[in-house]
């Protein structure tokens, strides 16, 4: 929902009405604009802005929610803390247009149909919050980002003037499915979200929580309405598209994918495990190379759960097959004769597996598609390590 590109320039170039209060007249106009993918993963999910025209007083403005300072203290460190500060940026209309016309991208337009009190409303919400005090929040890729702020500064300016209809939602899904309904899963973008995110995204989104992706606040606002004198009437005046998509299609081969990476792995792990069945013997360091990467996954994926405040993290259960113990237990592996409790240890690990199967099936949660080829061959190269130690 935001591009580096983009968020640096509106930065660095920042309209000087930001932070300050105007006048508007009654010829003023606000829209919603939505924006369609780009070619990078953070820019897949679209973009949501709000768009102020006031041909009389010659303004012409975005108020974006989705700018944010890489040059800011502890960047980084907030980031992976999940405490990373957002802002909401004031730029001119041309050149918020034009940096999406040089990316190929789609923009459409939704005038709403308010009332010069409520276009006062909306507007003084907007230019209180882009003042220095106000603008910074901290972002949410699910509660609290670019297209769930349209929805609620609307709610917050107009109150219950503001009807929105369930309609708008055909088929109600969980956060995953819709994460993946705008990615191909065999990416490597789409496999880092399966696996960082856990199972609190496996549960389905209510009407209103769709609007974390820009498609549904624009289908929202299609089918919203607001009341005039008593009467209800739709909130969008009118729908315009600004943009034609332009970009070619984002192709994705698959020898550079997931899928054949980790199919390529597995077929690895079962030559090995069969020449060891041949011969009679163990490869330690194939175990202690498996068990150490697993685990250092296993750590990382703990600490993104218990030690941040990333809300979408929690309870993952990918950490039953990236146990983080197993980082520590590879060293054991190595062993040419490892202690006796090692082999039950390998069968715990094979029960995890039985337990990360029932999750999957029962919907629990939802892992990557393209783990399936190594999941079969670290559970055979840990049923014949569990045989042969014994």
């Amino acid at each position: 929902m935001r591009t580096f590109f983009y968020s640096l320039v509106c930065f660095i170039s920042v309209f000087s009405a930001q932070g300050q209060s105007y006048p508007i007249s009654e010829a003023t106009q606000i829209s919603i604009l939505t924006m369609g993918p780009g070619a990078d993963l953070a820019e897949q999910f679209g973009h949501s802005a709000f768009r102020i025209k006031d041909p009389v007083n010659g303004i012409d403005l975005i108020y974006n929610y989705g700018v944010f300072d890489y040059n800011a203290p502890n960047f980084y460190t907030n980031f992976a803390k999940g405490k990373l500060l957002y802002a909401l940026g004031v730029n001119r209309f041309e050149r918020f247009k034009n940096s999406y016309k040089s990316q190929g991208r789609w923009m459409k337009e939704q005038v709403l149909d308010l009332d010069k009190d409520e276009t006062l409303a909306v507007a003084s919400y907007l230019q209180n919050n882009a003042k220095p005090e106000n603008k910074g929040y901290l972002y949410d890729f699910f509660f609290d980002n670019c297209a769930t702020k349209m929805r609620d500064v609307l709610q917050l300016s107009l109150g219950d003037k503001l009807t929105y209809h369930n309609t708008y939602v055909t088929e109600h899904r969980t956060f995953r499915k819709l994460i993946r309904s705008r990615l191909n899963t065999n990416t490597w973008g789409s496999l880092g979200i399966d696996i960082a995110l856990g199972s609190v995204i496996d549960r389905t989104a209510t009407t209103t929580e769709h609007q974390f992706l820009p498609d549904y606040v624009y289908d929202a606002a299609k089918v919203a309405t607001i009341a005039h004198n008593g009467k209800s009437a739709p909130l969008v005046l009118k729908d315009k598209e600004i943009l034609k998509e332009t970009k070619a299609a984002i192709g994705s081969a698959f020898f550079t994918s997931p899928l054949f990476f980790f199919g390529i792995l597995a077929l690895l792990i079962l030559y090995a495990t069969f020449k060891d069945y041949k011969s009679q013997s163990r490869s330690r360091f194939l175990d202690f190379a498996l068990l150490l990467i697993t685990g250092l996954t296993g750590i990382f994926l703990l600490l993104l759960w218990v030690a941040t405040d990333h809300t979408a993290t929690a309870n993952n259960y990918n950490l039953l097959w990236a146990f983080p113990l197993n980082a520590i237990l590879a060293f054991v592996a190595l062993k040419k004769t490892p202690p006796s409790w090692f082999s039950r240890y390998l069968f715990l690990l094979l029960v995890f597996f039985t337990l990360l199967v029932l999750h999957w099936i029962t919907g629990v949660q939802v892992f990557a598609p393209a783990f399936i080829p190594l999941f079969i061959a670290l559970v055979i190269r840990y049923v014949y390590v569990w045989r042969f130690l014994k």
